[in-house]
Order: structure tokens, then C-alpha cells, then sequence
């Protein structure tokens, strides 16, 4: 694609792209999505949890890390792709969209921090999740192994590998133990 460095990218330029997955846009730019193998490994597991749980259970659609959204009000033109998430089903009555973005706001998010990933760029996802009226998002951190869960109007919550993580007001049957998304102990 030929495009001026000053020109912005469109959410249907993105979807044009053959390497499109790799990056969110983000006020008109292209930013690289950061991901790693212990990233994936972890995101697919929370995503398959979220399935096992909510979509087998009919409250909604778990969608893993290759899906963007579309659904920020101040901003129509961003396009936000988590590595994990949960739509409820009244908000999408028909199932996924078969074209283009999700413009549904999911009701949780799940950031799983890479390596490459920089604080502040974390923060911003949060912010900007939370401001697009998520109700959960969770930050989850490899290395510490644990889990931070923001609410708006809230303080986070940090949850340990030996906490029990639930999300009862969205997906009532979701419990399992924060350990359960990390590769076991000895393999790291």
C-alpha cells in the first residue's frame, strides 16, 4: 500500500492489509501490536476459558487476539485489538460480524503484557477500554504472574497465581484459579 507518512490509515485500510493482525490504529497511525510466544500461549488460554464458560453457556462470544473493535464514540476511527475479550449476546444478538470490526463494546478485555510492552502503552489501553464503557478489563502479567482487574470508578485489584479469578456479574460459571492461565511453575 502507498501511502504519504503523513496521510492516516483508515480502519478499512487496515483491514486491507495482508499483515493487518500485527497492528491496532491508533489515532490514524499504525501501532505494532507486541506480542511474544508465552503471550499467545497465555491469552488462548483465558480466551478458551471465556468459551468454555460464557459462549458454550449462550451469555455471549469470546473472541481471541486477531479481533478488533471499533467501538470508541470519541474516536470512530480506532481500532483496538486485545488478546482476549467477551461480547454479551444481547449486544450481539446475531452473533459476530461477518465483515470488518466488532462496533459492539465487549463487556471484558484481557491485555496480556508482552515483553516489548511499554507501562504507559498498557495504561492507555486500559484508559481507553474503560472510556469505551468496558466493565472489566484485566492486565495480566506473565512474570509476576498475576492478574490486575480494572473497573471504572474503581481501584484495581491484583490478583495472585494463588487467587481464585471469578467475573460473577458478567459470566456467572467463570472460576478458575489465576494459575491456571501460566505455564506450570517448573516450565518457566
Amino acid at each position: 500500500m502507498s501511502t504519504a507518512p503523513d496521510t492516516p490509515f483508515t480502519p478499512d485500510d487496515l483491514l486491507a492489509m495482508t499483515d493487518g493482525v500485527n497492528f491496532e490504529l491508533i489515532d490514524g497511525q499504525l501501532v505494532e501490536r507486541h506480542v511474544s510466544s508465552e503471550s499467545s500461549w497465555i491469552a488462548g488460554r483465558i480466551h478458551r476459558r471465556l468459551s468454555e464458560t460464557g459462549e458454550d453457556a449462550g451469555l455471549g462470544w469470546a473472541f481471541p487476539a486477531d479481533n478488533g473493535f471499533q467501538c470508541f464514540f470519541d474516536d470512530p476511527q480506532r481500532v483496538r485489538k486485545p488478546d482476549a475479550s467477551f461480547v454479551l449476546k444481547v449486544d450481539l444478538p446475531d452473533g459476530p460480524p461477518d465483515r470488518g470490526f466488532c462496533r459492539v463494546t465487549p463487556i471484558l478485555v484481557v491485555e496480556v503484557v508482552s515483553p516489548n510492552d511499554l507501562a504507559w502503552e498498557v495504561d492507555g489501553k486500559v484508559q481507553d477500554w474503560l472510556h469505551a464503557g468496558v466493565a472489566e478489563v484485566w492486565v495480566v502479567m506473565p512474570r509476576g504472574r498475576t492478574v490486575t482487574v480494572h473497573r471504572a470508578n474503581s481501584d484495581p485489584h491484583l490478583r495472585t497465581d494463588q487467587d481464585l479469578m471469578t467475573t460473577t456479574d458478567i459470566i456467572p460459571t467463570f472460576e478458575f484459579p489465576v494459575a491456571d492461565f501460566f505455564p506450570p511453575d517448573d516450565a518457566m
